[in-house]
């Protein structure tokens, strides 16, 4: 007579059985591996300051750089999907849009002038009043306002998940397929950070592989002067706002453009009056390429801005900057004092700042136009 196996032991073995086996249906998991994203290096040019703003919670991957390069370039982020970021920062136009100020999705003019976007991992303020700490931050702004891009995040979001594109590289960047607003603006400030534009002739000749022009040299002296004139030392004044390295010294200043401020600038962030009328003094980098110029794009021309804080200062704005107003290249003179042909040294100088690889670099270009 056999042994008969207790029904407790048949249902173990039962149970082991059809775990073992193989699923039936054919599925896949419905959670995909995942993969750590590749870590990228910001490479610092040796003429560079430190970098100021990469934040801890949203290092640089290439899966996120590259996630930000197509999200800049996504019409998606618009409220009527017409428009994306690179509508208005043009790579050949230094990521400017040539317009004294920036047209958004509805057609309606801006208040301001559209900044270049070249260095930012440098800086601290953005917008022109400073009114972003960080590039998480300051993404939101423009895609939000019905002046610029007209889009409500959480739409994005929804419009974004629906592809078939951006789900998966979300995943490859941030390790999951679920589109979050918080990982749409930090893949945007990744590939901003990676905006690096430090080749131009000025940076050649700081490194010492080329030479500017005698003449050009003379323009960047000037440019980087303080006149003293009781010593007969002549200068531009332009450094002590656009000085250093970044050709920017990071600095907001009231600049005698107005008495009254239609914009208040840094003053409408802080609330404090002594600020109104008080605007970023900008990276001068690529300026040959980025006209019109000011916050509110009012000067066509770089001879229309030398000849402004040469001949057209209002030192009667409230506020006005003391390094402006004391800068003069004749003792106890009322205005700046440079000469013409030192103008034209200036120019030449600010024509020597363009990096014709930072506007052709493919890394930086539109990936949708391949």
């Amino acid at each position: 007579m056999k042994p008969v196996v207790p029904s407790l032991l048949w249902s173990m073995l039962l149970a082991a059985f059809f775990a073992c086996s193989p699923d039936k249906t054919g599925e896949p998991d419905p959670t995909p591996a995942t993969t750590s994203p590749t870590p990228y290096e910001l490479v610092r040019p040796s003429i560079f300051p430190r970098v100021e703003s990469m934040p801890v919670d949203n290092p640089l991957t290439v899966e996120g750089i590259e996630l930000g390069r197509h999200l800049f370039y996504e019409k998606k982020l618009s409220g009527n999907n017409t428009m994306s970021c690179g509508s208005c920062h043009i790579q050949e136009k230094a990521f400017t849009d040539g317009k004294a100020v920036a047209i958004g999705e509805l057609g309606l003019p801006h208040t301001r002038n559209t900044m270049s976007i070249a260095n930012l991992a440098w800086f601290n303020r953005f917008n022109w009043d400073g009114s972003a700490f960080n590039l998480e931050e300051q993404a939101t702004g423009p895609i939000e306002n019905h002046l610029e891009m007209n889009q409500n995040l959480d739409e994005a979001v929804h419009e974004l998940q629906a592809t078939p594109l951006y789900p998966p590289m979300f995943q490859k960047a941030f390790g999951s397929a679920t589109i979050t607003t918080d990982n749409i603006l930090k893949a945007l400030a990744q590939f901003q950070r990676t905006l690096v534009s430090a080749n131009s002739r000025y940076d050649q000749h700081m490194m010492g592989t080329k030479k500017l022009s005698s003449y050009e040299e003379e323009g960047m002296d000037l440019f980087m002067t303080h006149p003293e004139p009781s010593i007969s030392l002549r200068g531009g004044n332009c450094g002590d706002c656009h000085g250093g390295t970044l050709i920017s010294m990071k600095t907001f200043h009231n600049n005698g453009l107005d008495v009254t401020f239609a914009d208040k600038g840094l003053g409408a962030v802080t609330g404090n009056p002594r600020h109104d009328g008080m605007f970023k003094a900008p990276s001068l980098r690529n300026i040959a390429l980025t006209a019109p110029y000011m916050h509110d794009g009012r000067f066509n021309t770089l001879e229309e801005v030398l000849d402004h804080y040469n001949d057209h200062m209002r030192y009667d704005s409230p506020g006005i900057d003391p390094l402006i107003v004391e800068a003069s290249n004749i003792v106890d003179g009322k205005t700046l004092m440079i000469m013409e042909e030192e103008k034209k040294k200036i120019i030449a100088f600010l024509h020597a700042l363009t990096d014709s690889s930072f506007i052709t670099e493919e890394r930086f270009s539109d990936p949708f136009k391949k």
